[in-house]
């Protein structure tokens, strides 16, 4: 298989980061020194970030990464998912756990987590999605909590975090497609006490060039121009471009690139009714008999 070893060693460093970022997370941690941290080590090991460390809080469900200034800090009983990412040479492992912060793993926690391990020994080659979709929904149902139904794991291809096909949370939102040896899957449940929904918040902290397209605004060229070389495909964080144009001509060059259809944003996504979110998440390698878990 093409890659192969590229994500395995993806895998790894995700793996090693996860464990290691666990010993930051307690009351008084910022958010800052905690993404930083994450997407530091994935270079130092050998990697480079696929996305943006994802930290987002309670309520909050995913594509919240802090931004230079955030002083938003963590306390006793949150509920924080941290999503990473990590590629080499474009072969991308995605993971992501919940912690408590200060506490030990609870119910909530343990319905994705568990819907996880379900859903990831369903995963075979010839499996349909809607039958590890199905496991997903039915541990978090059983669980006593609602699983997100417009969120859902994903296919993974090269310089490609999301490549077309989908693993629901839900049995009923999944298509027919039959899984192939060979293919690469994010898995990751998302179990809550509120609605099952989410719905998108500003702000946008996140973005992905999608397109050339012709812009007047001479900073909007230049910041397309960078971020076209440096992250290509892939999710790249405002955080990463503060300080490459002043934060006015940022944020406006930054509209102007998705007005016209550029790039594409991420907003925040918060349970609709205010319900606390959890999330854990692997990468796997669909196999004849089974899943290889590279993170």
């Amino acid at each position: 298989m093409e890659g192969i070893e590229a994500l395995i060693k993806a895998g790894e460093i995700t793996r090693k980061v996860k464990e290691e970022v666990a010993r930051m997370i307690k009351p008084g941690a910022k958010l800052y020194d905690i993404a930083e941290f994450v997407e530091r080590r994935i270079v130092e090991l050998g990697g480079k970030p696929a996305f943006p460390c994802n930290l987002s809080l309670n309520e909050q469900a995913a594509h919240y990464t802090p931004y230079r200034g955030d002083e938003t800090v963590l306390k006793e009983g949150d509920y924080l998912k941290v999503d990473l990412g990590a590629h080499v040479d474009g072969y991308i492992a995605d993971t992501a756990v919940t912690f408590r912060v200060g506490m030990g793993e609870d119910e909530l926690m343990e319905a994705s987590k568990e819907a996880l391990e379900n859903a990831i020994a369903t995963i075979r080659a010839g499996v349909k999605v809607r039958e590890v979709a199905k496991a997903i929904e039915e541990t978090i149902r059983g669980k006593g909590f609602n699983p997100i139904v417009n969120l859902s794991g994903h296919k993974i291809e090269r310089y490609k975090l999301h490549a077309g096909v989908s693993i629901p949370n839900v049995y009923r939102q999944a298509d027919t497609y039959e899984l192939k040896e060979g293919d690469v899957f994010a898995i990751e449940p998302f179990a809550t006490t509120g609605a099952g929904h989410v719905v998108e918040v500003p702000p946008t902290l996140i973005f992905m060039y999608v397109r050339d397209r012709p812009i007047r605004n001479v900073h909007a060229r230049r910041l397309l121009i960078h971020i076209k070389k440096n992250y290509k495909t892939l999710p790249f964080a405002y955080r990463w471009l503060q300080g490459f144009l002043p934060e006015g001509q940022l944020k406006l060059a930054l509209n102007q690139l998705e007005k016209a259809g550029a790039i594409y944003s991420y907003p925040i996504l918060r349970e609709i009714r205010g319900g606390m979110v959890s999330q854990f998440e692997h990468t796997v390698i669909v196999e004849k008999d089974g899943a290889h878990v590279t993170t």
